[in-house]
């Protein structure tokens, strides 16, 4: 009970001295709260001052610098990403025709022994031991 008299006490003490400080005469009041009337400036059809339109137009034009430094880096980004797919294009299409080269290579040598390969039966068969394969050992029962 006796906190809530002081809380009102202090709440009515407050009430009236902004109520005397309402009454003083601007001559009266403190330096730091006598207020400056604003200087007329001219506001524009949306309400707006020249402080407001000038500080708008130089942060459209510091958001206009940082896109297009933003695009600048961007289209190099792009660019340095299409060279990179070109060159490694390039090193696929070269390593796909060594591969290609090699594949074909070994064809052409497995054609030609199996060809051999095929002569040497067919003298076997047709009676010329020396083109026979060696016969393998018979071990020993």
């Amino acid at each position: 009970m006796t906190r809530m008299i002081w809380a009102a006490s202090a709440a009515f003490a407050l009430i009236s001295s902004a109520q005397a400080m309402a009454w003083q005469t601007p001559e009266a009041a403190p330096a730091a709260a006598r207020t400056v009337a604003p200087v007329a400036e001219e506001t524009a059809p949306d309400g707006t001052t020249p402080e407001e339109r000038a500080n708008t137009a130089r942060l459209n034009a510091e958001q206009a610098a940082r896109a297009s430094t933003d695009n600048t880096i961007y289209t190099q980004e792009v660019s340095a990403a299409q060279q990179q797919i070109a060159h490694d294009q390039q090193v696929y299409a070269e390593e796909t025709a060594a591969y290609e080269a090699e594949k074909a290579r070994v064809a052409a040598m497995s054609a030609e022994e199996r060809m051999k390969w095929e002569a040497d039966v067919a003298a076997c068969k047709a009676g010329d031991t020396t083109r026979c394969a060696p016969q393998a050992p018979v071990p020993p029962k």
